[in-house]
């Protein structure tokens, strides 16, 4: 099998996939090819080190014809997060071609990218969700009850996220979210609340969902509590009856919008009304070394060279 294995690309999300593809490369154990792309969308095949920040230090050549040369491929790892991935926009080029790729399609991924399709299709299947307002120019102000915390309706690993006590530092949320995307999502702030995770991975046509973890943190989980602070990740002792909600919920979700392959799927639990909530899918989920996705999966036995094969169908 000869695997293509992707990461960088124009996203906000471009330092994350740096740090992601280094899991891939410490646990693939075929033969493969490393192509970083940079902020301008540019391909550069390069050689087989663990990537950092200077990993155009180690350009083999540039990439011109990047259909031509995907195609030489029996499959492509695309290791991207947000944009370009996440939203579809690289699975739709694959598809045209006729290049086989891991993960979800075009559709699924650019639906679950948005966070605000996903909540409209979702609410249809009965899934619960935190009360929301969709930000446009009929919104009213003043009808909005606080706290509420403000999200870009596509972008990842919390970037671009507020939370808001009052009608002020709402539009001041609203115009740094709108740096990221035109959409805004307004929800409302569950603060006493727990942030749980399930991870899937599709083996063939087995949905394997894992048991349920949480965060432990001190306040939200920002980008720098995701990826800066090294916060603990545990296997949560919440009540069976909600692990067992959050894995049916799971699986259910992952099926609606079509997912494969890879996904995680992320919940709140409210403590002062005892209310579970969906609060979003991801299709690329983080693979670093404190990444909740990886160590959820070794939780089942499922080895970090496991989930690799398992995604490339070894």
């Amino acid at each position: 099998m000869k695997v293509l294995v992707l990461f960088g690309g124009k996203s906000f999300e471009h330092d994350i996939s740096l740090k992601s593809v280094n899991f891939v490369i410490n646990n693939i154990d075929i033969d493969y090819t490393l192509v970083g792309i940079d902020k301008n969308g540019e391909w550069f095949e390069i050689k087989k080190v663990n990537v950092d920040s200077d990993w155009k230090n180690n350009i083999i050549n540039k990439v011109n014809n990047i259909i031509e040369f995907a195609k030489k491929f029996d499959i492509v790892l695309p290791i991207i997060h947000g944009n370009s991935v996440e939203d579809g926009k690289l699975q739709s080029m694959f598809e045209l071609f006729n290049i086989k790729y891991v993960g979800s399609n075009s559709f699924s991924s650019l639906i679950s990218y948005d966070k605000i399709l996903t909540k409209l299709i979702l609410e249809k299947y009965s899934i619960p969700q935190v009360p929301y307002y969709i930000y446009n120019k009929s919104l009213n102000f003043d009808e909005i009850k606080y706290p509420v915390i403000v999200k870009p309706a596509k972008c990842g690993s919390s970037i671009g996220i507020t939370i808001c006590y009052n009608k002020n530092e709402l539009k001041k949320a609203i115009k740094l979210a709108r740096n990221y995307d035109s959409n805004i999502l307004i929800e409302k702030y569950i603060e006493n609340s727990r942030e749980l995770e399930c991870a899937i991975i599709e083996k063939k046509s087995n949905i394997i969902t894992s048991n349920v973890g949480e965060i432990l943190k001190d306040s939200w989980y920002s980008y720098e509590a995701k990826y800066k602070l090294k916060n603990e990740t545990v296997i949560s002792n919440i009540d069976n009856s909600i692990k067992k909600d959050i894995k049916k919920y799971s699986e259910k979700i992952f099926n609606i919008l079509g997912c494969k392959k890879i996904s995680r799927v992320d919940f709140l639990y409210d403590l002062d009304n005892n209310k579970l909530y969906f609060n979003e899918i991801n299709t690329m989920p983080g693979l670093t070394d404190i990444s909740m996705y990886p160590k959820l999966l070794n939780n089942l036995g499922i080895s970090n060279k496991k989930i690799i094969e398992t995604l490339l169908d070894i």
